[in-house]
């Protein structure tokens, strides 16, 4: 029995030249994929770049490559991969930190001025428009930001919600291409936002003082469209950044998290996320159906340094699959 389990050992390790232990060729060769894979991304986030395909799409799910990180170190550890088992734990501390906020945080400067809610919604081609009215007469927003409304949305939102909330600003369109920003205060229309789909501004007087309102919605990241995706994304940064001494609030689906150097961008304009400011920087809005154990933070509420943010929640609308974002604002005077 002895000298059989000698044998087993001894076949399930190799003996370099030099007589040191190298490790299961099997656990070690899975395990260096799942690194490489990781480290790929990591290297970009790392890099401040979201390059090609396949990287906007992982850099999306970027906490999660935990998950197969720690996989990949207990692969290493079983095949006494010592190497690997620094590169895993290198890894491990690369994604932890950049699973941290990213942006300002700063407590906005004067009295307070006005309170606003806030509601951004993708309806999906129209699909949830009704689950939509039912969340605005609920929730009473003073402000709607509605992507994917089509022309048979935008009629149905005028019908339902014209009484509550009769100033709007519109993009139409059919399919995903038509947007809609509704709101209870006047609105003094600006010009929108070029991109593949509607992307409408507006001003509006909120105690007193001109604030911004931009809706977003940027093309996804799809491996066909990435360059569009990061140029409108530049385009909405651009815009951001146009008159930074007006108060503004820029949001929609930016199809985009953090973790993505193009949205991180917009961020660095000055905006900061009203959800982050809340404590919820990281609660997936997509998928809906896996949100909010699993998904991506891409929906968003976007706000200049006049704003503080309170209550963030993401109600699920039936039909879509995004989960909308609510958010109360406070409007500061500023300095």
């Amino acid at each position: 029995m002895r000298v059989e389990r000698v044998r087993q050992e001894a076949a399930t390790v190799e003996t370099a030249g030099d007589g040191a232990a190298r490790p299961r060729r099997p656990g070690a060769w899975l395990a260096a994929l799942l690194f490489a894979g990781v480290s790929l991304v990591v290297g970009c986030r790392a890099a401040d770049t979201d390059a090609v395909t396949p990287v906007p799409q992982l850099l999306a799910f970027l906490p999660w490559l935990l998950l197969p990180t720690a996989v990949g170190l207990l692969l290493t550890l079983r095949a006494r991969w010592w190497t690997g088992a620094v590169w895993g734990v290198a890894l491990l501390g690369l994604l932890a930190w950049y699973v941290e906020p990213y942006g300002k945080t700063d407590d906005p400067a004067g009295p307070p001025v006005a309170q606003l809610r806030v509601l951004t919604a993708n309806v999906e081609y129209g699909r949830a428009t009704g689950p939509l009215v039912d969340a605005v007469r609920r929730e009473k927003p003073d402000l709607v930001f509605v992507q994917e409304c089509d022309r048979r949305c935008g009629a149905v939102l005028e019908r339902d919600l014209s009484a509550t909330h009769p100033h709007r600003s519109a993009v139409d369109g059919d399919g995903s291409k038509g947007s809609v920003i509704l709101s209870r205060l006047p609105l003094t229309p600006a010009p929108p936002v070029p991109g593949t789909m509607g992307m409408p501004g507006a001003t509006a007087d909120v105690g007193g003082r001109t604030v911004r309102l931009l809706l977003a919605h940027p093309v996804p990241p799809f491996p066909d469209r990435v360059s569009v995706w990061q140029r409108e994304l530049a385009g909405i940064r651009d815009a951001a950044r146009a008159a930074r001494d007006v108060p503004t609030v820029l949001a929609g689906d930016f199809n985009a998290s953090q973790d993505h150097a193009a949205f991180r961008r917009i961020l660095d304009t000055g905006l900061r996320d009203a959800a982050r400011l809340d404590g919820a920087d990281r609660t997936p809005t997509w998928p809906a159906r896996t949100a909010p154990a699993f998904g991506a933070q891409i929906d968003h509420v976007l706000v200049s340094e006049e704003f503080a943010a309170d209550r963030a929640r993401f109600p699920r609308l039936g039909d879509s699959d995004h989960r909308a974002v609510l958010v109360d604002l406070t409007l500061h005077a500023g300095r």
